[in-house]
C-alpha cells in the first residue's frame, strides 16, 4: 500500500497516540506511565520491550527483528514544567486541538515525534523484512534533566549486549517554520565551568589593606572573552563562550569583595572535545590567576554524523523521504543546543534528527499545527519503508 493510501488510515492514530502521551505529567525524570503505553503498543506488533529504572530514571529498550541492519528510533517521553498555569490558554497536560493546533506540554518537545514514531511502527511493520532489519526503539525519561542514567544508560547497555547501531533517527524538534525543513546530523558539545576567585575583604576607603576579588575575576572575564575560538564552517557553528553568573555574596557598599564566583558555558565545535577544552580553558585562567579553583560540569560532546557513501546511508534516505512527502529538500544543520544523540553517535552510527517545528519548546501553551504531525509521521514511513 502506498504512503499517500495509507495517510488517511493513519491520521486519527497519530493523534490519538500523541494525546494518550501528552495527558501524562511526565516532567523530568518521572516517566507517569508514557513507557507503559509504548511497550504495550510495541509488544502487540511483536517487539520483545524491557523496561528498565535506573536511579529514579526510566528506560525502554525494544527490539524487533534479527537482521543485520540495526535501526533505531529514539526519544525521550519527559518534558520541562509547565511554568505559570495561569498562563496557559488550557491545561498543559490536558491536550487540546483549536484552530487546527495542538496545544500542550510535549506538543512540540517530543512527545509528538514519539507518536508519529509509534503510528508509523503500526503503518509499516507488517511490510518489514525481519531478517534483513533490527529495528529498535531507545526511550528515556531523563533527557531534560542531567541526562545521566537516560539514552547514556541505554548506550552502555547496547555496548555490553555487542548491539551496533547502523543508524538513528531522533525525533527531536527540528524544524523552524514546518517539518521537514530542516534536519540535523550533528551539534556542538557543551561544557559549563565553575571559578572560584579569592582576595582579601576589606573596607573600601583603604583598599590597599584588601584585594579586590571582582578586579581579580574581571580580569579572567577578559581573557576567556577576548579568547579567539573558531569561527565554524558552512556544515559546524564555532566555538562560542558565555558569562553566565557572577556572584560575591552577600552585598554590602563599603565592603572590598574578598571572594568571586565565575559561572560560565562553552558552545563547542568538532575542533575540541571535554579533554581538549578543560586544558585551553584551564591555562587561560591560570595565566591570570593560578591560585583560582576551577571546576567543569555537564559535558556534552560535539557530534557530525558523516555521509556514509559505502552502504545505505540516513542522511540520503531522510533527505529524499523529505523531498517526496514535502516536495523540497531540506537544510542540513547542526545548530541549536545538545541533544541525546551525542550518546549514540559513532564513526559507525549515522544520527539524524527530525522532528515538527521547533518554535513553542519549553513555552507557555506550546503547541503545533496537526498537519505538522500529519507530515512527520509520512517522513519516518517512507524513511523506513527504504529501509
Amino acid at each position: 500500500m502506498s504512503i499517500q493510501s495509507l495517510r488517511a488510515l493513519s491520521f486519527s492514530q497519530s493523534l490519538y497516540h500523541a494525546e494518550v502521551l501528552m495527558a501524562r505529567e511526565s516532567i523530568t525524570p518521572v516517566d507517569a506511565g508514557c513507557q507503559t503505553y509504548l511497550n504495550y503498543r510495541l509488544s502487540k506488533l511483536g517487539f520483545t520491550c524491557e523496561q528498565h529504572c535506573i536511579n529514579g530514571v526510566k528506560n525502554l529498550v525494544c527490539k524487533w527483528g534479527v537482521g543485520p541492519l540495526n535501526f533505531a528510533f529514539a526519544g525521550h517521553t519527559d518534558v520541562v514544567p509547565p511554568g505559570p498555569l495561569d498562563k496557559w490558554q488550557s491545561s498543559p497536560f490536558v491536550p487540546v486541538v483549536s484552530q487546527n493546533k495542538l496545544y500542550g506540554r510535549g506538543a512540540a518537545d517530543m512527545k509528538t515525534g514519539i507518536a508519529a514514531m509509534l503510528a508509523t511502527t503500526e503503518r509499516v511493520i507488517s511490510t518489514l523484512d525481519d531478517k534483513h532489519l533490527t529495528l529498535w526503539w531507545l526511550i528515556t525519561s531523563d533527557e531534560e534533566g542531567e541526562a545521566l542514567w537516560g539514552s547514556s544508560w541505554i548506550k552502555q547497555y547496547l555496548d555490553e549486549q555487542n548491539v551496533h547501531l547502523d543508524m538513528c533517527l531522533v525525533g527531536e524538534p527540528t524544524a523552524s517554520h514546518a517539518t521537514g525543513d530542516k534536519i540535523k546530523i550533528g551539534r556542538r558539545g557543551s561544557l559549563s565551568a565553575t571559578v572560584i576567585v579569592s582576595g582579601k575583604q576589606g573596607h573600601v576607603a583603604y583598599p590597599k589593606s584588601a584585594v579586590n576579588a571582582i578586579h581579580k575575576a574581571s580580569d579572567i572575564v577578559q581573557a576567556l572573552t577576548s579568547y579567539a575560538f573558531d569561527s565554524g564552517s558552512d556544515d559546524f557553528p564555532g566555538t562560542t563562550l558565555q558569562i553566565t553568573h557572577m556572584d560575591t555574596g552577600t552585598f554590602t557598599d563599603n565592603i572590598v569583595p574578598g571572594t568571586v564566583r565565575i559561572e560560565f558555558n562553552v558552545r563547542y565545535s568538532w575542533q575540541f572535545n571535554q579533554a581538549s577544552l578543560t586544558h585551553l580553558l584551564t591555562d587561560l585562567i591560570y595565566q591570570v590567576d593560578n591560585h583560582a579553583q576551577v571546576t567543569f560540569s555537564r559535558a556534552c560532546e560535539a557530534y557530525m554524523s558523516q555521509p556514509n557513501h559505502q552502504s545505505g546511508c540516513l542522511i540520503k534516505n531522510v533527505e529524499q523521504a523529505i523531498k517526496r512527502t514535502t516536495g523540497r529538500y531540506p537544510v542540513i544543520s547542526t545548530s541549536g543546543g545538545t541533544s541525546d544523540g551525542r550518546f549514540f553517535a559513532s564513526p559507525h552510527t549515522q544520527v539524524v534528527e527530525v522532528g515538527v517545528p521547533n518554535t513553542t519548546i519549553h513555552q507557555i501553551n506550546e503547541h503545533i499545527y496537526v498537519s505538522d504531525l500529519v507530515t512527520l509521521e509520512d517522513i519516518y514511513t517512507d524513511v523506513l519503508l527504504q529501509l
